[in-house]
């Protein structure tokens, strides 16, 4: 599959969080209504819903993430990023969604302020690529020492934080994990 064949939904608004969904499951699923009942769901009785920007343009937070995937029979474990990726059992791993600080930007001028921004890695036929909704297509990585490299390198921001996405029993089981790591 070439980089053109490989699904890359682009920014728009604050809807990161709903393209790093749908990049790492490589296919349209999730919309920001679908997202915004998720909202509903989590905090019926709240007026002002924490799970969301209070203008209506997105920016979900984690536990929107969590619940979308489950809805999928899938889970979201939390990489705690003191552990080495050398650990991570990657053939258990449907993907990866990681939140990293970004530069906030109108139009052409760039701000000096940074935000948090959700991004999906994801292998497709063999190729790790950078799905992150910023850039204008996906970013091949390549295998898995550079999909390592590049975990490694994202994590290394005091403020970076990364999502295993997995099936539901991987999870149960905790076969993402490397035997040989005992902390689990």
């Amino acid at each position: 599959m070439s980089e053109g064949e490989v699904f890359h939904e682009k920014q728009r608004l604050e809807l990161c969080a709903i393209h790093a969904l749908n990049n790492v499951l490589q296919e349209r699923v999730f919309t920001k209504e679908t997202a915004d009942d998720i909202c509903k769901r989590l905090a019926p009785q709240c007026v002002m819903n924490p799970h969301r920007s209070v203008l209506g343009t997105g920016n979900y937070d984690v536990n929107v993430i969590m619940a979308a995937l489950q809805s999928r029979g899938l889970a979201a474990v939390w990489w705690d990023k003191r552990r080495s990726v050398q650990n991570l059992c990657l053939d258990k791993i449907q993907g990866f969604i990681l939140n990293v600080p970004s530069r906030v930007s109108l139009g052409i001028v760039s701000l000096p302020l940074r935000r948090r921004h959700w991004l999906a890695v994801r292998e497709v036929n063999g190729q790790f690529y950078n799905l992150d909704s910023k850039l204008k297509g996906p970013a091949c990585i390549g295998g898995e020492t550079e999909l390592r490299s590049f975990l490694t390198e994202q994590l290394s921001q005091d403020v970076a934080e990364m999502l295993l996405v997995v099936q539901k029993e991987v999870d149960d089981d905790g076969t993402w994990l490397k035997a040989d790591d005992s902390r689990k």
